[in-house]
């Protein structure tokens, strides 16, 4: 009875294991765009050629267990053997080729999948932009050719390439809509370009994915993709809004930090609003509210005072 215990002990954690890895949600697994489909395809190939490695070790391990067991006399024993020439060359020479060929599948795809690189978009299709800007806890999100914009919600039409131009109004952060593909920095001062395309309607949760304090961890958002008639119904209804955003009305307070902000339309935002934020760190004059708790008020004040120095690296970059 002992002995039956102890097995059911010592395999309980691999009977959790399959109910705990149940409850992921396996965003990068269930891509719904041509960026996060390539992603996924380089990570089960990635896998599959590590497992060429993992596979045939985890094997052996319980192989040379069993038969070099102490009850067994039949395993022969050379307590003289040192080196095999043989096993030596297998040993690195199978490693060295997955490497190899990991490298270069990483290689071209990183490639392939360069963020910057714009979508094509198909016959008929006009490509939109959509400007992003991390704040502390929330995203804001600026549409320049519809003249509106909103807090921790973003739509956009189905099979549209779309290019995100992201930035930020406080430290670093990073936006990512896993389903969709790619994650970008988004940094003060600077201006980071990201193509994405949605193939598949839905909803689709984005969130940060850099640690930026004490509230990122809620720094999230939806993703809304709807046909062409159901983003110009949504563009409609931010237009209902009595609310307006500029640089110089309403973004200080915007950029205040909270937590869990709630979706928040703005009818009428001034197309150049991107570029003033970003332009507010060349010139010294970025918004930097107080920072609560322990979280970047120093940062955030050093961030101001360098903004110049960041801006000028980005423009060197570029």
């Amino acid at each position: 009875m002992r002995i039956k215990n102890l097995i059911f002990f010592k395999a309980l954690p691999f009977l959790i294991l399959p109910l705990l890895l149940s409850g992921c949600s396996m965003a990068l697994m269930d891509p719904k765009g041509a960026v996060g489909s390539e992603i996924k395809s380089l990570i089960i190939t990635s896998f599959w050629l590590m497992m060429i490695v993992v596979i045939p070790v985890i094997v052996m391990t319980f192989l040379f267990a069993w038969r070099y067991r102490n009850t067994n006399y039949k395993a022969k024993y050379t307590p003289n053997w040192a080196h095999s020439n043989v096993i030596e060359s297998i040993v690195w020479f199978i490693p060295l080729v997955i490497i190899a060929f990991l490298a270069v599948i990483t290689w071209q795809t990183s490639h392939s999948l360069n963020p910057s690189a714009p979508i094509q978009a198909e016959e008929g299709v006009e490509p939109m932009e959509i400007d992003v800007v991390a704040l502390d806890w929330k995203w804001l999100f600026i549409y320049p050719d519809q003249g509106i914009a909103s807090v921790n919600e973003v739509a956009f039409p189905v099979d549209t390439p779309v290019q995100f131009n992201i930035t930020s109004g406080t430290v670093m952060n990073s936006f990512m809509i896993p389903r969709l593909g790619s994650q970008l920095y988004a940094m003060a001062g600077m201006d980071n370009n990201l193509y994405l395309i949605a193939n598949e309607e839905g909803v689709y949760p984005g969130r940060s994915t850099n640690y930026s304090g004490a509230g990122f961890s809620e720094m999230l958002f939806e993703a809304q993709v709807t046909s062409q008639e159901g983003f110009e119904a949504w563009v409609e209804k931010v237009r209902q809004s009595p609310k307006s955003l500029s640089f110089a009305e309403g973004y200080e307070e915007l950029a205040a930090p909270s937590v869990a902000h709630p979706v928040e339309y703005f009818s009428s935002v001034p197309a150049e609003l991107y570029d003033n934020i970003i332009m507010s760190f060349k010139n010294g004059t970025a918004v930097q509210p107080g920072h609560s708790g322990g979280h970047g008020g120093h940062q955030a004040a050093e961030q101001s005072a360098h903004g110049h120095d960041v801006a000028m690296s980005a423009e060197v970059a570029e």
